[in-house]
Parts: structure tokens; sequence; C-alpha cells
């Protein structure tokens, strides 16, 4: 019995792990920011928790078919080699249906009891991140722009789901996470970039092991981010509490790059990575409070 109740552990923990939590977990709070300012403060927590489920459905299916189309490569990546499909714990064809439910589940229950639109965001953010970044990771070192498209689509969906439609903010909102995804997810890239060469991932740490192009690219988003965020403020979805804040803390952001510039080693990538998740955070917390106060 106790044999059997601890496979059981094993094989719903390698179903969680097949959703991505760290990502869902960003995507949740993306989703909300959108929500929070799209609705100007107001919140009807109903249709939050619907926008919430739906949205952590489908990314979550997302995540499962993702683990199934890179089954191979996470096999020969040291950092991914004990995930749940190279592993054995779930079948190929298990994952792959897990997650079409997922995705499908998701974005049907955001038509329904949010809207269409909200549904819709969700279901191409799904299909984009899929289909068209995955793939994209084995032909070109642009996967990262490409990927940075999804990833900028949930915090549109909240806005969307509070709104019913999509404003400036929402676009100001969308060009904010797509610029802050580079250094993110460059940093990544540059930590992994041995096991990502072992995968034959295209990524640009990979192809131009002097790092010069990467940390050109990182500094570009980096910089841009600054005038970009306080477009919310020049809009008039956010005031002057936020843009001081945004400001300050975007700058802070551009900072955190300088040691990898300076020494490109994995300590200074990891500074950076840091950096990027207290980002968005504290971006949530800034709009929060210049719209309480």
């Amino acid at each position: 019995m106790k044999r059997l109740k601890q496979q059981a552990q094993s094989i719903l923990a390698a179903y969680i792990e097949l959703l991505k939590p760290n990502i869902m977990s960003l995507v949740m709070i993306t989703t909300i920011l959108g929500y929070y300012l799209g609705g100007n403060g107001s919140i009807s927590w109903i249709s939050l928790f619907f926008t919430l489920v739906g949205t952590a459905l489908t990314s979550g299916g997302a995540g499962a078919l993702n683990h199934y189309l890179e089954r191979d490569a996470d096999s020969l990546m040291k950092r991914t080699q004990n995930r749940p499909i190279p592993t054995g714990i779930i079948l190929p064809s298990n994952a792959l249906m897990f997650g079409i439910v997922l995705v499908l589940a998701g974005s049907s229950l955001l038509v329904w009891k949010v809207n269409t639109l909200t549904g819709f965001l969700s279901l191409l953010t799904a299909f984009l991140y899929v289909l068209v970044y995955t793939p994209m990771k084995k032909i070109t070192w642009l996967n990262t722009s490409i990927g940075s498209i999804p990833g900028a689509l949930p915090p549109m969906g909240g806005w969307a789901a509070a709104t019913g439609h999509l404003d400036a903010g929402a676009w100001i909102l969308f060009a904010i996470m797509f610029l802050w995804q580079h250094p993110h997810f460059y940093a990544i890239a540059w930590m992994c970039k041995d096991d990502y060469a072992k995968a034959n991932f295209k990524m640009l740490p990979v192809i131009e092991p002097d790092g010069k192009r990467t940390i050109r690219q990182i500094f570009w988003h980096l910089t841009l981010l600054i005038p970009v965020s306080v477009l919310l403020y020049v809009e008039g979805s956010s005031g002057v509490i936020y843009a001081v804040g945004v400001i300050v803390l975007s700058i802070m952001f551009l900072f955190s790059a300088l040691p990898l510039a300076k020494g490109k080693s994995v300590d200074g990538a990891k500074l950076l990575l840091k950096s990027s998740v207290i980002y968005l955070p504290v971006l949530l917390i800034l709009i929060i409070v210049d719209k309480v106060l």
C-alpha cells in the first residue's frame, strides 16, 4: 500500500511538472496585472477567478505540449533529462492528450465564463508557444523574439477579461512584457548554453560564443524598457507614483546586466535572471499602490 501511494504521488508530481509551474506563475502575475490595470483598479472577483483558472489551464496545457514536442531534446540536456517524459514516468501519448485537453478546457472556460476575446487570446498564446516558438528554437536565434510574443499576451488577456476589449494600455503592457522577456531568456540561455548546444537549439549564446551580440540585445531591450514602461503614465492608465517607481525599477534592472557585460560569467547571468524575476511582481505592486494612493 505504501509503495502504491508513493507511485501515485510520483505520477502526480510528474503531471504537475508537465504544467511548468514556474512559467504558469509568471503568466498568472501578468494576467492579474492586465486585469487590474484594465479595470482601473476595480475587480470582479468571480470574473478574475474564472480568468485565472482558464488561463492557468491553457498555460499548463501549452507547457505539457512543449514537454511532448521537446522530449527528444530534453533527453540530451542535463537540466531536462529528468523530466517526466525522458524518464518514462509519463508516456508521450499521455502527455499529448493531457496538454490538448487542458488547452481546450482552459480556452473554452474563458469563452464561456469571461468573454470570447479573452478565450481567443489564451488559445492564440498556446498556439504561438507550442507550434511556432517551440520549433523555431532549432531554426533561428530569433526564436527568443518570436517566443516573446506569446509571452507578452497574458496581460492583454487579463485586460480583455476586465473590459471586453483592448485599449492602448493593453498594447503598452504587451510591449513591456515583450521587452522584459529578452534579458530574462538571454540570461537563461547564457547559463544553459552548453546544454542548448547538445540539443541543437539555436540560442544566440550558442551560435555566438563570444557573447557580443547577446550583450547588445540585452542592453538594447533593457534601454527601450525604460521609456516604454513610462507610456502607461503618458497614456493615463497610471499616475506619478507608478511613473517614478517604474523608472527607478527599470534603471536598476538595466544596471543588473552590467556584471554580465563586464565578466561574461554565469554569475552575471544569474544576477540578471534574478532581477528579471523580481521586476514583474514589483511592477504589479507599483500599479496597485499607484491606484490605491
